[in-house]
């Protein structure tokens, strides 16, 4: 990406976590009008190049692969035709070309996307997120995400930085999340974060048994080869995550994770560390985890890292009251917890006992 495409999406895209006392712009209403048709003449000098590299020449303010992703679409033309990125061209040809604006620099958009409201005062708004819901919009999901959902829900919430999410949940992680719906508000949340005086608890099935609880305290940061993921790296952030035994089964137990941090994928990643990764969870399983047969096809078909987000804790930012909200396991998590009960004790048969 070129320096004047980078400047044009840090115009439009807050930081996250970003600094509430210096930065109190809202960005959502940033919508650059997408510029005419525009016409160029091949110049002489450029015969024999390629069609994507004469307009990486013409056209040096955007990036190669926006440039290739416009003649993919026929939104760049070489003589009124569609051509290909690769096509020669060999001077005198015209050109045509319809810039189109990447979805990151669009205005987010209101989305009637029904919310589990558990909580909503005039600063407030606790919601029990589904899992399968984006928070951000972000690559690959530039709709139908919380965000989108809390726009239309509370239209004021455009005037507030990220719509006023302060922390995030995973995409297939469910359970809650707090918003802050003014910037006061947000701004005395995102203290509380970095004070860690905001308490969350996590229910978790993790592969293996595990006897009792106890401490990870590892960094994290990003996986030095695989960039989509996170790992233990000495050069991370400081993490600690805190887990006890709520329910044991053979090959698998129910954990209850406490943060004292908010790093990517925090519990994720401890777990997977200390040799329990959670179940379902494919991004952090390091091959086949062991597992009595009668068990195999149950923890292995459950679709999503089996991890809820269920205790929530914090200082009202306006009262002051301390107050927690508390989210029952969602459906898929109580089904398999009940299927590996009934597995491992079967109900006696007719004339049994």
């Amino acid at each position: 990406m070129n320096e004047s495409e980078k400047n044009g999406r840090q115009k439009n895209k807050t930081p996250f976590p970003f600094n509430p006392e210096q930065d109190h712009r809202c960005d959502y209403n940033v919508n650059p009008a997408p510029p005419d048709v525009l016409h160029f003449a091949v110049p002489d000098d450029y015969a024999g190049m390629r069609f994507d590299q004469v307009l990486a020449k013409l056209l040096p303010e955007y990036s190669r692969s926006r440039l290739q992703e416009w003649i993919a679409a026929g939104q760049a033309s070489l003589n009124g035709a569609a051509a290909t990125s690769k096509q020669k061209v060999w001077g005198g040809e015209t050109i045509s070309v319809q810039p189109q604006t990447h979805p990151a620099e669009q205005p987010y958009q209101a989305e009637n996307i029904a919310l589990d409201i558990v909580y909503e005062d005039d600063a407030l708004l606790v919601i029990n997120k589904p899992a399968g819901l984006v928070v951000h919009p972000g690559s690959g999901n530039w709709e139908g995400t919380l965000l989108n959902a809390l726009l239309y829900h509370a239209p004021q919430l455009e005037g507030v930085p990220r719509a006023g999410i302060v922390h995030r949940l995973d995409k297939d992680t469910s359970g809650l999340l707090v918003v802050a719906k003014t910037l006061t508000a947000q701004t005395n949340l995102v203290r509380q974060l970095q004070a860690r005086s905001v308490k969350r608890e996590y229910l978790a099935l993790v592969h293996g048994e595990l006897r009792h609880g106890g401490t990870v305290d590892e960094p994290v940061g990003r996986h030095p080869t695989q960039r989509v993921k996170m790992a233990v790296v000495a050069d991370g952030k400081h993490a600690t995550t805190h887990y006890q035994v709520e329910e044991k089964f053979p090959s698998c137990t129910l954990v209850r994770c406490r943060l004292e941090t908010g790093r990517t994928h925090q519990i994720r990643v401890h777990m997977a560390h200390i040799k329990h990764p959670l179940v379902g969870d494919t991004t952090y399983q390091k091959g086949a985890q062991k597992c009595v047969p009668e068990l195999r096809v149950l923890l292995n078909s459950f679709p999503r890292q089996a991890l809820h987000a269920t205790r929530l804790a914090l200082e009202h930012p306006v009262s002051g009251e301390l107050i927690e909200w508390h989210a029952p396991l969602p459906d898929d998590m109580q089904h398999l917890l009940q299927q590996l009960r009934e597995t491992i004790s079967p109900r006696p048969q007719a004339g049994e006992g």
